[in-house]
């Protein structure tokens, strides 16, 4: 018959002693996280029968945290994703009990931003959000840095000096990107245009001056006309594409630094038969993916999602433990590009 495992077993197993083992079972001490993990692991590997419970014991001294997202566009399928990312990046962390709460704003106003960040710093130990940029999100990010809650932007940076990290991507080499792959595509000189967000998504502004310039530089033959608003819909671009298209017959470009694409690909393909323009969008989605595959997307420009959750989450944690350094900072990630070849 086997023996079955005893604590000295498991003490031996561990490298520990007796009595830490038993601390660690019966909870009326306190036994630091890294030996209860070493014990429990221990525990594992011989087979002890009351390992359940150091499980259970390891598991209740991981602290407890809760992170607050605040995101836009619910329905949209690249921010159904990205939420999803972000809540297995928070699960998958082994040394926390991690919690997050993920809040969508129900506008792009300011203020609309400024409220979700500040319902949900009075019950996060620490904040991430996609936002625009404007004054008064740098005060409420002040208030909550003040309070001891720091403030992470995502995407598009905002309270810029005032908020810890910024995690994205380069926007402006994003946009000089865009006008590279545009430029060596096309065959024929002509007009380019760029759609943005609004002027208060600083990500975009980055975007267009990266394009701009790169096109000064490297491709004088082209001329960028007056930047398009599109407030990030798709009935907008639509429109405003097919008014392009009517208005400049030797527009040869098309980029989207911001939302809207759907709208861009829906008019090209409603005016020409066959691809005529090139257009560079963000994001792989159905609607990219499938513009891609018939040619009337050139090539997109994705934000490596998990790569940037896990990145974030790391942050967030690093700043509940460590505290406010005053220092602030940019996270940039590579982009992934995406070509009709790779679909």
């Amino acid at each position: 018959m086997t023996k079955r495992p005893t604590v000295q077993d498991v003490a031996r197993a561990a490298g520990v002693s007796v009595t830490t083992v038993d601390r660690a079972l019966n909870g009326r001490m306190k036994v630091r996280e890294d030996t209860l993990r070493k014990i429990a692991d221990a525990a594992h590997r011989v087979g002890y029968h009351a390992r359940g419970v150091l499980a259970q014991n390891l598991d209740a001294a991981k602290p407890e945290l809760t992170l607050g997202i605040v995101l836009i566009k619910k329905s949209q399928e690249f921010y159904q994703n990205f939420a999803r990312e972000i809540e297995q990046a928070v699960a998958a962390r082994p040394d926390i009990r991690g919690r997050v709460i993920i809040r969508y704003t129900s506008s792009q106003s300011p203020d609309a931003f400024a409220q979700e960040l500040r319902a949900l710093g009075s019950k996060c130990d620490a904040v991430a959000g996609v936002a625009v940029n404007h004054q008064r999100l740098t005060q409420a990010v002040q208030d909550m840095q003040a309070e001891g809650v720091p403030v992470f932007s995502l995407l598009n940076d905002f309270a810029q000096g005032v908020r810890r990290n910024y995690l994205g991507l380069n926007n402006m080499k994003i946009g000089r990107i865009a006008a590279w792959m545009i430029t060596g595509r096309v065959k024929r000189p002509g007009k380019l245009a760029v759609f943005v967000g609004g002027n208060r998504w600083h990500g975009h502004d980055l975007r267009e001056v990266g394009f701009r310039s790169y096109v000064r530089e490297n491709a004088p033959e082209f001329s960028v006309l007056e930047t398009l608003v599109n407030l990030e819909t798709r009935q907008l671009t639509y429109e405003a594409t097919l008014d392009l298209v009517r208005r400049h017959p030797d527009l040869t470009g098309i980029y989207c630094a911001g939302g809207g694409m759907e709208g861009a690909i829906a008019a090209l393909r409603e005016v020409h038969a066959s691809p005529r323009v090139a257009l560079v969008v963000n994001e792989l989605t159905a609607d990219s993916r499938a513009a891609l595959a018939d040619g009337y997307v050139t090539m997109v420009i994705c934000t490596p999602l998990p790569e940037l959750c896990t990145d974030m989450v790391e942050l967030m944690v690093r700043a509940v433990r460590g505290g406010d350094d005053g220092i602030t900072g940019q996270h940039f990630l590579d982009p992934r590009i995406i070509l009709p070849e790779m679909t």
